[in-house]
């Protein structure tokens, strides 16, 4: 039996009607879900005090810092993990606060670029990027300090990069090093020249 293409096309259209939900059912169900955010409590510690927080189990831990602990100083620049405005050390070791949701981290401890120094006593690697003038219109400042921070420990802990020559000798800490750590936070006022500066510096007095 030969089918024409129009038969074809009529049986497809039926068939594809029939088993379709009504469009105001997937409307209610949607509106119903939006409705009922999943929360879960969870606890971390951030910048050395511990808190306690019930949260929508999709928000991010950038979000959580920013709109729950009101920890502003962590900055959402592109919120896809590209520009590293949002960069925090949880750990020990850097991440993008906008790629993990707040829910991964119990137990975790995180710092902020608040739990680094105060105006009154900074941190070695603020004082530097100041001395340096590596802040500039400041926005990134906040993630570029907590990545040279971690960059830092990661070097002395032995981690090598795409950049060090030999994966098996401890790297060293050259200028190739530190830039091929910190591509992750970009500045678009261009003042990688001195943040290398800036990180060169904290890295030679710690030495």
């Amino acid at each position: 039996m030969t089918i024409s293409r129009r038969t074809f096309l009529i049986v497809g259209a039926v068939t594809a009607a029939s088993v379709a939900l009504p469009p105001f059912i997937c409307a209610q169900a949607s509106a119903a879900n939006a409705a009922r955010p999943i929360k879960a409590k969870v606890s971390i510690e951030v910048n050395g005090q511990q808190h306690a927080l019930d949260l929508d189990t999709r928000t991010t831990l950038l979000d959580a810092l920013r709109e729950q602990l009101h920890l502003t100083g962590t900055k959402k620049g592109c919120d896809h993990g590209q520009c590293g405005a949002c960069t925090v050390i949880a750990d020990g070791r850097r991440i993008n606060s906008c790629l993990t949701l707040a829910v991964m981290h119990e137990g975790s401890k995180i710092t902020t670029i608040e739990g680094l120094g105060t105006p009154q006593q900074l941190h070695p690697m603020q004082a530097a990027f100041i001395k340096h003038d590596g802040y500039q219109c400041g926005y990134c400042t906040p993630g570029q300090i907590c990545s040279a921070v971690a960059v830092l420990g990661e070097i002395r802990d032995g981690i090598p990069s795409h950049a060090s020559p030999d994966l098996t000798e401890p790297p060293k800490l050259i200028a190739g090093e530190i830039q091929e750590r910190m591509s992750g936070n970009i500045c678009r006022c261009g003042a990688y020249s001195n943040i290398i500066e800036a990180i060169s510096e904290v890295a030679e007095a710690s030495a």
